[in-house]
């Protein structure tokens, strides 16, 4: 019964220590595409010109730091630069026929790119060239990263026979996204959205512990793997759900039109 219990054992390990997915750990790099590319293109095409709109930032308003059992974590729950996949998700809305984006997160530096070529011309140029005007949009998107929750949902199972057990466990996570339209003439707030998003996590494990040799030796064992829904992941498509809501209640509103 002792060589069943270790077989069984050995089985178990190889069974949970290969999980998939692993390979990934020592891949070569790749680029990450948008989680909803095929929702954002298809959204109905625009009836009119490409409206010019500006992104100045998109912060993380949570304050959360990154979840952490007995120890003190300062890194951030969520990323802090993600008004880049605002700006992406914009320029992808219609397979780009919906959003044409200004530069204002770099605003300064544009600024100073401006003067650099200004005085570079006015010094070395007999009739210097005037600079083609800065474009300016007509609307303006504010918002942020208003929420994220951990442990929202907990849960698992396990069962254990004769020493040798087996567990799995879930944790949902949930991080929600607020976006407003701002009109640059008036300031009026025009229209806001908000988008939430899970974050499934999930182990799973064995572990084994006989006696053996009537009690003088003892057998101990466990394996098991973790799979996380990475966050970066699930604020993008939360940002990217939220541009196409934002598309969609634009019409609603009569603030443009569909073809």
């Amino acid at each position: 019964m002792k060589w069943l219990a270790i077989i069984s054992a050995l089985a178990l390990v190889g069974c949970t220590t290969t999980p998939r997915g692993t390979s990934a750990i020592i891949s070569s790099p790749t680029v990450q595409s948008n989680p909803m590319v095929t929702e954002l293109h298809d959204v109905p095409e625009l009836d009119g010109p490409v409206i010019t709109i500006g992104l100045y930032s998109f912060s993380d308003k949570t304050g959360q730091r990154k979840p952490a059992e007995n120890v003190a974590n300062l890194s951030s729950a969520v990323t802090q630069g993600s008004e880049v996949w605002v700006i992406d998700a914009l320029l992808e809305a219609g397979a780009g026929t919906w959003f044409e984006v200004v530069e204002r997160v770099s605003m300064d530096n544009v600024l100073k790119e401006r003067q650099l070529i200004r005085n570079t011309r006015e010094n070395y140029q007999e009739k210097p060239e005037n600079l083609s005007p800065m474009k300016f949009a007509g609307l303006i998107l504010e918002g942020g990263i208003i929420g994220y929750d951990s442990n929202v949902s907990t849960g698992g199972v396990g069962a254990r026979y004769f020493g040798i057990g087996a567990t799995r466990e879930y944790r949902i996570d949930t991080v929600t996204i607020g976006l407003r339209l701002i009109s640059v003439s008036t300031g009026r707030v025009l229209m806001s959205v908000a988008t939430e998003k899970t974050i499934a996590s999930h182990r799973t494990g064995t572990d084994v512990f006989k006696f053996l040799d009537l009690g003088t030796k003892a057998l101990e064992t466990e394996a098991g793997y973790s799979v996380n829904e990475p966050t970066n992941y699930a604020v993008r498509a939360a940002i990217e759900a939220g541009i196409i809501e934002l598309i969609y209640e634009g019409e609603r509103r009569s603030l443009w039109e569909f073809k």
